[in-house]
């Protein structure tokens, strides 16, 4: 069967990997930590990244929300074993390929855009370079990140059934 009923001695479903929800938090709390200064003229604060609150609440927003949704995955996670249809079972495998093949994409934004707004930030706006270790780290957890969701929506995949007419014929 595609998915082992519960009690069957195995799971289809690895268990939770926490490397996703650590880089989330990296990110977020490197940039909710170091990543906003105070400017030169006053106690008025702004984003280390090219002085774009944009780029900061993205970071943040993202990283939040990501780690909120490994907290949801783990609970089903958790649950899965106890879901007996078959049908339900398939219906939390593609939400966790679905779900896991978007974050992917958000976190490939998040990279592209908080190293571009790194890339244009001028050194006058932060000239003792504090907190550049903070946003680097952002700009670097977020670049793994691609890698940890997509690999979650692969070992998702892999234990869905082969779709019919893809048995193991010899290929001629």
């Amino acid at each position: 069967p595609p998915f082992p009923r519960p009690g069957a001695g195995s799971q289809a479903r690895p268990g939770p990997s926490p490397t996703r929800q650590v880089f989330s938090i990296v990110v977020f709390g490197s940039i909710v930590n170091e990543g906003y200064l105070n400017s030169n003229s006053g106690g008025e604060k702004f984003c280390i990244y090219n002085r774009n609150p944009s780029a900061c609440s993205y970071g943040v927003a993202v990283g939040v929300l990501a780690f909120l949704t490994c907290l949801l995955y783990l609970a089903l996670d958790a649950y899965f074993p106890q879901i007996s249809s078959v049908k339900d079972r398939k219906k939390a495998v593609l939400s966790d390929i679905g779900v896991s093949a978007f974050w992917a994409f958000l976190w490939f934004v998040g990279f592209c855009f908080l190293a571009n707004q790194w890339q244009v930030s001028k050194p006058k706006d932060n000239p003792m370079n504090e907190g550049t270790d903070a946003a680097r780290a952002a700009i670097t957890f977020s670049f793994f990140s691609i890698f940890t969701w997509v690999s979650t929506a692969a070992r998702a995949a892999r234990t869905l059934p082969a779709p019919p007419g893809l048995g193991c014929r010899p290929c001629r």
